[in-house]
C-alpha cells in the first residue's frame, strides 16, 4: 500500500500512559505515512497520570518505538514538551538520540509563512481564573473522559465507530468556549509580538484553524488537537498547504480539512 507523504506533521497531547490514549489508532496512522519533519507538540507522555497509576500497554510502547524508528530513518523529529511531560523541558536545546528537544521554535512552511510552534501551557495564566476553578475544570474533564470511555464501550459493543462524546459536550459548555477563546487570544498575541504569521499549538484538546483579524496583520491560529478525544493532527504537504486531519471521522478513511492561508507577513512587507 502506498504511503501518504507529508513535508511536516504536528502531533500533540497523545498522553501515552493514560488509559484514554488512542495509541492503536495513532500507530495505524503513523504506519500509513512518511514525513520529513515531525513535531511532537507536548504532552506526548502523561507523566502526571503515570505518577498516580503506572500503565504502559504494548501499543503505547510501540508508538514510542515508532517515533525513535522514524528519527533513525531520516525523519527530523522535534519534541516540544508540555505540562504533562514537564520534566523534559529542562533538556530544551539538547537531543535524546536523534530526537531534538525544544521548548518552542519557529517553523517556516514551503510557502515562506512562519509559525510559532509550542505546546501552549505557557499561557495557562491567561486562561484560568484561579486554582479552585482550575481544580474544578480538571475534575470535570476527568468526568467527561469517563463518560466518553463508557459511551464508546457501548458503541463498540453495538459495532459502531468511535465518536467523541467529550468533545461534543465541551462545545456546548459556555465556560469551556470562553476559556478556549482566551487561550486562542494569548497564543496569537505571542505570535504577533514576534512578527510571525501564525501559531501552531496543542494543550486544550480542541483542533481548530482560524484567522484572528483583531491583530493588525492577522494571525493564523492552529490547534492540532489530541489523541485522547479527537485523534487529530496538522499536516503540511510539499507545496506548503496546511490541513487538519481528523483521523477517526471515518474508520474507512481519514477526513482532511484543507486550510486556506493568507499572504505571509514577509510577502506583505
Amino acid at each position: 500500500m502506498k504511503k501518504t507523504h507529508y513535508r511536516t506533521l504536528w502531533l500533540s497531547d497523545i498522553h501515552l500512559g493514560n488509559r484514554d490514549c488512542k495509541a492503536e489508532y495513532l500507530l495505524s496512522f503513523l504506519n500509513s505515512i512518511t514525513v520529513d519533519t515531525l513535531y511532537l507538540v507536548g504532552d506526548i507522555v502523561d507523566m502526571w497520570q503515570m505518577t498516580k497509576q503506572f500503565r504502559w500497554p504494548q501499543a503505547h510502547n510501540q508508538v514510542m518505538h515508532k517515533f525513535m524508528q522514524m528519527s533513525q530513518d531520516g525523519t527530523r523529529v522535534v519534541y516540544l514538551p508540555g505540562n504533562h511531560d514537564e520534566p523534559i523541558q529542562s533538556y530544551s536545546g539538547m537531543a535524546f538520540g536523534d530526537i531534538e528537544i525544544e521548548r518552542e521554535l519557529v517553523h517556516t512552511t514551503a510557502q515562506g509563512k512562519r509559525y510559532l510552534v509550542l505546546h501552549g501551557d505557557q499561557f495557562d495564566g491567561d486562561v484560568t481564573m484561579g486554582k479552585f476553578h482550575a481544580w474544578i475544570g480538571d475534575k470535570g474533564y476527568d468526568l467527561l473522559l469517563f463518560l466518553n470511555r463508557e459511551f464508546n464501550r457501548l458503541r463498540a459493543w453495538r459495532k459502531r465507530e468511535y465518536w467523541s462524546l467529550a468533545g461534543y459536550i465541551k462545545k456546548h459548555i459556555k465556560g469551556a468556549n470562553e476559556a478556549i477563546a482566551r487561550y486562542r487570544e494569548a497564543c496569537c498575541r505571542r505570535a504577533d509580538e514576534m512578527g510571525l504569521d501564525g501559531v501552531v499549538c496543542g494543550h486544550i484538546h480542541h483542533p481548530e484553524s482560524s484567522f484572528e483579524s483583531s491583530f493588525e496583520n492577522g494571525i493564523h491560529y492552529i490547534n492540532d488537537g489530541d489523541w485522547i478525544e479527537n485523534c487529530s493532527a496538522l499536516s503540511e504537504d510539499v507545496n506548503g498547504n496546511l490541513s487538519l486531519i481528523h483521523y477517526l471521522d471515518s474508520l474507512e478513511s481519514a477526513t482532511v480539512t484543507p486550510i486556506t492561508t493568507k499572504t505571509s507577513r514577509s510577502e506583505a512587507a
